[in-house]
């Protein structure tokens, strides 16, 4: 039960950041604000290290920054296929992915939850899908976009199995290596692209809220991983969007439709049964 209502939490505060980071996007670009947040992120784990101890190793720095660079090319990948593609296509094809690579590695390393519980991770697979639908521009859907947002689905999962690898006396210390990955990761391609950096005007505060809110949700994410099951807590994060598209309802105004309402509803019903497993 703990492990469940940790992944559960780290589901709303992981939807919480990405609220703030849409918000952020609206005022500078991209990597600007990627690189912030993660920047913030690196400050914000810091002081946990006394409240969260752990023995630093070099396993730990080592899953934490696998893990990091395989979430930080999620990002940069997914923003690309949003660029180039159609949204209502490369948002379900990225959440589907991330959700479901991490349920198959938990089942291919052993992993058995019980049959109430794996309902409840099929139904929670089905509501990632309906809560990222978004209306799409009509229009021929190209290749390239598709797979850069499988590759970005990968990304995303892959992080969440490379944490569940990280010894358990590790504390936050794999999230620092994490970070620091992500960082080097935006900065190498920023200069490659000589992209500008620096945030816009007043986004400032929204930027840092994002980063330590993200890292919150990390954290939440790797105490979760160390007491269940990866099956069961990589798809409860998952449901990260259900958050947001509650955020933007209430905060901004924006109308859920009918299929990502239904995907709201569906999440509640995921985490009611993998609780009551």
């Amino acid at each position: 039960m703990t492990a469940v209502l940790l992944a559960t939490t780290c589901a709303v505060v992981y939807g919480t950041a990405d609220f703030f980071g849409g918000l952020a996007t609206r005022r500078s670009r991209v990597l600007a604000v990627v690189l912030l947040t993660q920047l913030t992120g690196l400050v914000f784990v810091l002081p946990l290290t006394p409240l969260l101890p752990g023995v630093i190793t070099p396993a730990a720095l080592a899953w934490g920054m696998a893990a990091g660079l395989a979430g930080g090319a999620g990002v940069i990948l997914f923003y690309r296929a949003l660029a180039d593609g159609v949204m209502s296509v490369v948002a379900p094809t990225t959440a589907t992915t991330s959700a479901a690579l991490p349920v198959v590695s938990g089942l291919l390393m052993g992993e058995r939850p019980e049959p109430l519980a794996l309902g409840g991770v099929a139904l929670a697979l089905l509501a990632v899908i309906l809560v990222s639908r978004t209306p799409g521009t009509v229009g021929k859907v190209r290749l390239r976009p598709v797979l850069q947002a499988l590759a970005s689905g990968i990304g995303f999962g892959a992080f969440f199995v490379l944490l569940k690898q990280v010894p358990a006396d590790a504390g936050v210390w794999p999230l620092f290596g994490s970070r620091l990955m992500s960082v080097l990761l935006v900065v190498v391609l920023a200069l490659a692209t000589h992209r500008t950096l620096r945030p816009g005007k007043g986004s400032l505060p929204v930027i840092v809220a994002a980063g330590i809110l993200d890292m919150a949700a990390n954290v939440l994410f790797l105490l979760a991983a160390q007491r269940g099951m990866l099956v069961l807590v990589s798809v409860l994060a998952s449901l990260y969007p259900a958050s947001t598209l509650l955020l933007a309802r209430y905060v901004l105004g924006e109308r859920l439709n009918p299929v990502q309402a239904t995907g709201v509803a569906l999440a509640l019903g995921a985490v009611t049964l993998i609780a009551g497993a």
